[in-house]
């Protein structure tokens, strides 16, 4: 009687385990898919104006050249402000 309990208890355990990994199969997986909904490009979209040349683009490094903050630079930080890069040195 013993042995039986164990079988239908391991049967059990089993069967429900198969059971969750199946509802959580079927709701994960489509949790990561995408839907496509097409849309059409839009008609032409007037673009930036044209940049100065020689002027830095957006997001680009501006140092500050003023005197007060010159004078206080490391020859290292001038020499990568100089070259357009941001200091990494103080």
């Amino acid at each position: 009687m013993k042995m039986k309990h164990k079988a239908l208890l391991a049967a059990g355990l089993m069967s429900s385990a198969l059971a969750g990994g199946a509802v959580g199969a079927t709701m994960l997986g489509t949790a990561g898919a995408q839907t496509s909904t097409t849309t059409p490009p839009a008609a032409s979209t007037p673009s930036a104006p044209a940049a100065t040349p020689g002027a830095p683009g957006p997001g680009a490094f501006h140092p500050k050249e003023d005197a007060t903050h010159e004078k206080g630079e490391t020859a290292a930080r001038e020499a990568e402000e100089d070259a357009g890069q941001m200091p990494t040195v103080p």
